[in-house]
């Protein structure tokens, strides 16, 4: 059985992975010439002129991530290589938040995340039992709410602190959207896998997962090669192919484009969610149920991340990643974390990567204020050399969001974060999508 996949993302690397393992023949195309969709590595110089390779965006995954871990695993991936292993914790620079005490991290979930919250530096003991109550709650709910909350219904009796200082920032980097505006029942999944679910690949769940490498080698370049390896006969990426039309006849799909003249048996579309709905619009003719689905995808609406790399030379941070305060004027203080590249990778010294989650406004006037906030809240000089603005970074996860399905027509399948699931826009999200989609084409 022949299939294509339109998209050399993580959900399409996900998707051509399984699909091959499954005995089905697979080519991959990609408009780009390189491999990773939104999490892809960018390669650009420090202020001195070195090469350097960093991201498109700065991503984290925890243990909780059991399709993406697995799937690293069965391409080959050293886990402990690439990826640093830190207890969970969201420090703030002068020492206060939550921190997994070391006689905690070797009790199991929820064990471990609960001797976090009650030993959170700087809260009271009635903010950290409010938490662990309200957690539990959770948990006795079994993790459902009313589909149309937000997470600010849902947290509304948790002392300010609490939900300053631990449920904002969690919910703007799941989510990439205020607390205000974000989906609880999606919130509730995200915390539901993190605090009481079981690890993978010998992970907790709860703990926080950095890639030591960049996002392109630490997933879908290894894919490739696994795939090249292990499946080099029936299995082909084409890059710099970027498909432009779409046809059904006779049971088949035929994909043209640049170079690109070829029928398949089965079509996995694993592009963003408005490429997906503007090319399927565009061939929908009087295919009423690919145009229902892509109209479902053009109505998503998305929100924007930005991160901002800045150098200063010697800067060794107190722990690799440190959330930010929120300050009393909010437009002051933009980003909600920072992460120090050089300690999860020598040959990023010096460099500091700061996350702007839902983030609005002008790239420079934006790098500016995230300038500012990094240099009052850190103690440092700083000087940018390169700020990633993804406008379309993540869907809009909002409360009752209706996702569109895995499957468009017969024979034609959508993969992407955005794809109905229990998560929001995560690599996660997308692994899951790919490896579903796999799954269904070649039933």
């Amino acid at each position: 059985m022949k299939m294509a996949i339109v998209g050399a993302g993580w959900a399409g690397m996900a998707a051509a992975v399984e699909a091959a393992g499954r005995g089905m023949d697979v080519t991959v195309f990609e408009a780009t010439r390189t491999l990773g969709g939104r999490a892809r590595a960018l390669g650009t110089e420090k202020p001195d002129g070195t090469p350097i390779t960093l991201d498109n965006g700065q991503h984290i995954l925890i243990g909780a991530y059991s399709d993406t871990l697995a799937l690293m695993q069965r391409v080959g991936l050293d886990l402990a290589q690439v990826l640093m292993a830190l207890p969970l914790a969201l420090p703030y620079p002068d020492g206060t938040g939550l921190q997994t005490p070391a006689w905690a991290t070797r009790w199991p979930a929820p064990l471990d995340a609960l001797g976090a919250i009650a030993t959170a530096r700087g809260w009271t003991w009635g903010e950290r039992l409010a938490l662990i109550r309200s957690s539990l709650g959770w948990q006795m709910a079994g993790f459902r709410c009313e589909p149309r909350a937000t997470v600010e219904t849902l947290c509304e009796n948790l002392p300010e602190r609490v939900v300053q200082e631990l449920i904002e920032p969690l919910c703007v980097s799941a989510l990439n959207l205020p607390s205000s505006d974000a989906s609880a029942q999606v919130f509730l999944n995200v915390m539901r896998d993190a605090l009481f679910g079981r690890g993978a690949a010998g992970f907790s769940a709860s703990c926080l997962l950095l890639p030591r490498t960049d996002l392109t080698r630490l997933f879908p370049a290894a894919a490739a090669q696994w795939l090249q390896q292990h499946h080099g006969n029936t299995s082909r990426i084409r890059t710099g192919a970027r498909i432009t039309g779409l046809l059904n006849h006779a049971g088949r799909w035929r994909l043209t484009g640049e170079g690109v003249d070829e029928a398949f048996d089965r079509v996995v579309w694993a592009t963003p969610a408005s490429v997906a709905a503007q090319t399927l619009l565009a061939h929908a003719d009087d295919n009423e149920t690919l145009a229902s689905w892509a109209l479902s995808a053009h109505a998503l609406h998305f929100t924007a991340i930005t991160t901002v790399y800045a150098w200063a030379p010697g800067a060794r941070l107190s722990a690799p990643m440190l959330a930010l305060r929120a300050e009393p004027d909010a437009h002051a203080s933009p980003a909600q974390f920072v992460f120090d590249r050089g300690q999860l990778n020598p040959e990023d010294a010096g460099v500091l990567a700061f996350v702007v989650s839902a983030s609005t406004g002008e790239r420079d006037e934006l790098q500016a204020r995230v300038l500012q906030q990094g240099q009052r809240q850190l103690g440092m000089a700083l000087q940018p050399f390169i700020t990633v603005v993804e406008k379309r970074a993540t869907f809009a996860c909002t409360p009752a969001l209706e996702r569109p399905g895995a499957l468009i027509a017969p024979g034609l399948y959508a993969a992407g974060d955005y794809v109905q699931g229990p998560y929001p826009a995560t690599l996660e999200a997308a692994v899951r999508s790919g490896v579903a989609a796999a799954r269904l084409a070649s039933e």
